[in-house]
């Protein structure tokens, strides 16, 4: 089993920046791929950013590409999203994701419960 859980959420006003943290305990080293989704009030879970846990291999949602950075720490255990230019529009539910394989959606088996990320206009 692979606990996450996601830390750093809140609120910003536009064109601002956030981190936010998703800490993986237990068989972590089961792990192939780890990553973020998100979630607005009436919408779809859509895919934000991956990263291979051994390193590289990173991709965004068209979306997000030029603004946000993902990356991991494995000392430490912990995925990274670092949100800068932040718009309305980013405002969700951020949930960290991780699949035993190469490819992380909504499938992936294991879960965080999310962090809420509010922009303001």
């Amino acid at each position: 089993q692979v606990q996450l859980v996601e830390s750093g959420g809140g609120s910003v006003q536009a064109g601002g920046s956030l981190r936010i943290s998703c800490a993986a305990s237990g068989r972590t080293s089961s792990v192939y791929r780890i990553g973020w989704f998100r979630q607005a009030p009436g919408k779809e879970r859509q895919f934000v950013a991956a990263i291979n846990w051994g390193g590289g291999a990173t991709n965004y949602g068209d979306s997000v590409k030029t603004r946000f950075t993902i990356s991991r720490d494995n000392t430490k255990n912990t995925v990274t999203l670092q949100m800068n230019s932040l718009k309305p529009e980013d405002t969700a539910v951020y949930y960290c994701a991780a699949s035993l394989g190469e490819i992380i959606n909504l499938n992936s088996r294991y879960w965080g419960k999310g962090t809420l990320v509010t922009v303001s206009p």
